[in-house]
């Protein structure tokens, strides 16, 4: 988190220098850069609200510092109106959030070096393994997360989340989980096994489909 903190306050810097410059601005780009900015604004608000979003990770965080960029020069644009007094202290408290862990938790997929697992459990349903702790720990207090996704087929790039299935290494061997659906598409069922060093058997969770 604190590359992506340092990386947001860069990106806070060089927005605030393009608000100095805008008169400089072709007036073509001007057009171009407000109007792709509210593009995107509601793109990242649409993904938020309706759990979409492309299957990779990556894309997402991606998309989701092009849109954190455009809502920046939005509120920087907005201060530019009078009375200046007013908008400047309003474009100041519009951005602070920006710095919310809600908001850089997201971001911070840009630089993971882990690249999460994809796993198809049919043709329209796979799910994702998320790690979260320790990467590849066996502590106690890490796990991990099997987040079911829906794929559409005329859209296979994308993807909308369902549910996540929480396992942890109290209760199983979390990184070993697996997920299956039932023939008929209504339900999983995520499987997660005990370690060697407990009485055969396996943690079981069933999840029902929307």
């Amino acid at each position: 988190m604190p590359i992506t903190t340092a990386a947001l306050a860069l990106l806070t810097v060089a927005m605030i220098l393009l608000r100095v410059l805008w008169d400089r601005v072709p007036p073509l780009l001007r057009f171009v850069l407000i109007r792709t900015s509210i593009a995107l604004v509601l793109l990242q608000a649409f993904f938020a609200a309706t759990r979409w979003g492309t299957t990779s990770n990556h894309w997402n965080a991606f998309i989701s510092w092009l849109a954190v960029a455009s809502y920046e020069l939005l509120i920087l644009l907005f201060s530019r109106l009078s009375p200046r007094w007013l908008t400047s202290v309003s474009a100041a408290i519009l951005m602070i959030p920006l710095f919310a862990a809600s908001i850089l938790f997201p971001l911070t997929e840009l630089f993971n070096p882990y690249p999460t697992k994809n796993v198809s459990i049919n043709r329209h349903f796979f799910y994702e393994v998320r790690p979260w702790g320790s990467f590849g720990s066996a502590n106690d207090s890490d796990g991990v997360d099997l987040l079911i996704c829906y794929r559409p087929a005329f859209a296979p790039f994308l993807r909308k989340k369902i549910q996540p299935i929480p396992f942890n290494n109290r209760e199983c061997h979390a990184m070993a989980a697996t997920a299956t659906i039932s023939p008929d598409s209504k339900t999983v069922l995520a499987r997660c096994p005990r370690w060697p060093s407990e009485s055969p058997g396996t943690v079981d969770k069933l999840f029902r489909l929307p």
